[in-house]
């Protein structure tokens, strides 16, 4: 379990970090920058869950607290690129992706189907939810470029990958299952 008894080390003012290893990196390194944007999708999160809590029952709000739980997970794996051998590392694991899997096709089963792109907007809790798939999708464009220097666990991108899916249809199902979301009209505005 972790312990944090100081808050702040300064180990970081001169522009490093420990990774989970102990290796000092720039804090501008790919995989900081990498579980940085996961811990931004994680905060966001957080803010829809407030708006979540009314708009879509308890439901909506237990998943969203397992998913923060589980982008902590995320965020571990990534900043530990080396398996350790005197422990093994937190790393994401497939049955986490299947889970979100079978929480879109739930929800989704009960949305009309689309017509047209969605806008983010509607009730506040599906902005806020579109708000976390914005930055969830940045966080996964960061991983895949991490990817292209360094070994990155595969179930981690798709649990990413899955999560941004997860976050549209949970707005469109707290958009009052569809029937509130703010549809694109082509050049409208012309």
């Amino acid at each position: 379990m972790v312990q944090l008894t100081r808050i702040y080390t300064k180990g970081g003012d001169k522009g490093s970090t420990s990774l989970g290893s102990g290796k000092r990196v720039k804090k501008h390194d790919l995989r900081v920058t990498a579980y940085g944007t996961v811990d931004e999708a994680n905060a966001a999160i957080g803010v829809a869950r407030l708006h979540c809590r009314d708009a879509g029952g308890g439901d909506i709000d237990a998943m969203l607290n397992r998913i923060q739980n589980d982008l902590f997970d995320l965020g571990a794996d990534l900043c530990q690129p080396e398996d350790p051998k005197d422990y093994p590392p937190l790393r994401v694991v497939e049955a986490q992706v299947e889970r979100l899997e079978h929480e879109i096709d739930r929800l989704n089963a009960e949305l009309e189907p689309l017509k047209s792109f969605v806008l983010s907007g509607g009730t506040p809790a599906a902005a806020y939810l579109h708000l976390a798939r914005t930055i969830t999708r940045r966080a996964e464009r960061d991983i895949t470029a991490l990817m292209d220097h360094e070994a990155v666990n595969p179930a981690g991108l798709r649990y990413i990958n899955r999560l941004s899916d997860l976050l549209f249809v949970m707005a469109r199902y707290v958009n009052d299952k569809g029937r509130a979301d703010v549809l694109w009209v082509p050049g409208k505005n012309r």
